[in-house]
């Protein structure tokens, strides 16, 4: 069951860090509903919270891209399984992660966030932070059975 599991923790990370390979080469699809939006200064609506740039966003489909491969390096999906205790740490130290973005920073993602009414926030809710709380017990799971 567990290399199941990895088979689908993989394929989702690789699935993300495609879409966000997508947005750093100036993709729009859904650009909307991915960032955080905070109220105007004048106070009559909304606006990105932030403007992510085409590297940083590269970086972190990289970064997904890596945690795909530990994953598979974990349980040998590419190439003979790898018991060492850094990867079963490392696995384990993004799961965390995971579960620290799915609390949130208290004010613009997370279950707990201050910042509603946006298209992202009700995805936040209902897709993103759930979305990290399932990759992190996955990654937990693949990390220590």
């Amino acid at each position: 069951m567990t290399f199941v599991l990895a088979q689908w923790l993989a394929g989702v990370f690789v699935v993300i860090s495609l879409i966000h390979v997508y947005w750093a080469l100036g993709g729009q699809w859904a650009n909307d509903a991915v960032v955080p939006y905070v109220p105007t200064p004048e106070g009559k609506g909304l606006r990105p919270a932030f403007k992510p740039s085409s590297l940083g966003t590269l970086a972190v489909a990289v970064g997904l891209l890596l945690i795909a491969l530990m994953v598979s390096l974990r349980v040998g999906l590419l190439v003979p399984q790898i018991q060492h205790w850094s990867l079963q740490w490392l696995i384990s130290a993004i799961a965390l992660l995971m579960f620290a973005r799915a609390i949130g920073d208290s004010d613009l993602v997370g279950f707990f966030k201050e910042q509603v009414g946006s298209k992202f926030a009700r995805l936040d809710t209902w897709a993103f932070s759930p979305l990290c709380v399932v990759l992190g017990a996955g990654l937990l799971t693949v990390a220590w059975v």
